[in-house]
């Protein structure tokens, strides 16, 4: 890590030399064209010289700690100079001008970013609201690139829209999107998920509680967990519809399985010391179930809600596409990709994940809640 910033720099340095681009006749272009991408890259080539200092120098831990972070010169190396590339594409931004010195600058960046990622997760270690600054900025500069390397190569928006282009259409048919969003997952998704996990916990205590039903309960759950989406979700649309109904059964189908399977694995943690002293102290089989073998199996079971809530968006997505009403996520994808409208189904995507990723984590907490006791959450 001591290196790094001083590798940055000289990526920077060497960057801004060599020509960035390639202009409509393909004469070279260099940063001088686009003074403003020039001011915004030699002011992060100088704040990447400043974070060279704390590493050239060998001093005592406490002082190091009084001077200004490597990694904080780092951060603001990056926010100035990530301007200059976006100013530099913008100015052709689908005839591909990525050059040498385009890329080496973001070579730097890249170092850049590395140490800005290191410094904040140490911060993020120490004080619990800076825990999602590095995973964030991670994230954003994923977006960055993703952006600079489909402008700066020109690539065809049919192939891979950029993220400004996803963001206009997420705005302009936001309309669209909230009545998709409604329709597949407040509706179908939310309805599937608590069912078919419902179901699945329900079964495994009556398997629990009547061993006999291991014999037969747990094998045709085996075997609903093997049936293909793709083989039920027609089956379920003439069954129920081509409403939202038809898509939770699928999802019911798809949840099922892996509530039922880590909730029996759950209901086994309780150890053979605990269950003697609930059984010395006279508790029957639902007192002892209630308080004990059910809260160690809280883990488990949470794990199952995990899965099932990406199961049932996937699930969910898929079989609208054998057959849905004018609405909903599946739908707006296999339309819109008939229609050459990529960035749509882009937009489509990133509603989709975004209500992914926070219903997940929403799970998250609340089990972090109920589970605090656990092993895995002590320090």
């Amino acid at each position: 890590m001591r290196k790094l910033p001083l590798l940055a720099a000289a990526l920077l340095l060497l960057g801004l030399v060599l020509p960035a681009g390639i202009d409509g006749g393909g004469a070279s272009m260099s940063w001088f064209a686009e003074p403003l991408a020039l001011a915004a890259g030699l002011g992060a080539l100088a704040l990447a010289v400043l974070a060279c200092f704390p590493a050239l120098r060998s001093r005592p831990a406490t002082a190091r700690r009084r001077r200004f972070p490597a990694g904080l010169a780092a951060l603001l190396a990056l926010a100035c100079g990530g301007i200059a590339p976006l100013l530099l594409v913008g100015v052709h931004p689908a005839s591909g001008i990525g050059a040498s010195g385009l890329w080496l600058f973001l070579m730097g960046l890249g170092l850049l970013a590395w140490m800005a990622m290191d410094w904040l997760a140490g911060l993020g270690a120490e004080r619990a609201a800076l825990r999602l600054a590095a995973p964030l900025l991670f994230g954003l500069w994923l977006v960055y690139l993703w952006e600079i390397v489909v402008l700066g190569f020109g690539i065809p928006q049919i192939l891979l829209p950029a993220p400004h282009q996803i963001a206009q259409k997420f705005v302009d048919q936001a309309g669209i999107l909230a009545d998709d969003f409604r329709q597949t997952f407040l509706k179908a998704v939310l309805a599937g998920w608590a069912i078919g996990s419902g179901l699945g916990l329900l079964v495994a205590i009556a398997i629990d509680r009547v061993p006999f039903f291991q014999r037969g309960l747990l094998p045709l759950g085996n075997l609903v967990s093997a049936v293909p989406i793709v083989g039920i979700a027609p089956i379920m649309v003439m069954w129920f519809g081509f409403d939202w109904e038809s898509k939770a059964a699928v999802i019911v189908v798809m949840t099922f399985f892996p509530m039922l399977v880590n909730a029996l694995a759950g209901f086994g943690q309780a150890d053979a010391i605990s269950r003697d002293l609930m059984r010395a102290y006279g508790a029957g089989y639902w007192q002892t179930f209630f308080k004990l073998r059910l809260p160690s199996a809280l883990p488990f079971v949470f794990n199952a809600l995990k899965i099932n809530s990406t199961l049932a968006l996937i699930g969910a997505i898929v079989a609208e596409f054998f057959g849905s009403p004018i609405a909903g996520m599946g739908f707006r994808i296999s339309v819109e990709v008939a229609r050459m409208n990529v960035d749509m189904v882009w937009a489509t995507i990133a509603v989709a994940a975004l209500a992914g990723s926070v219903f997940y984590g929403a799970l998250a907490l609340l089990e972090r809640g109920l589970t605090f006791w656990h092993p895995s959450y002590r320090r």
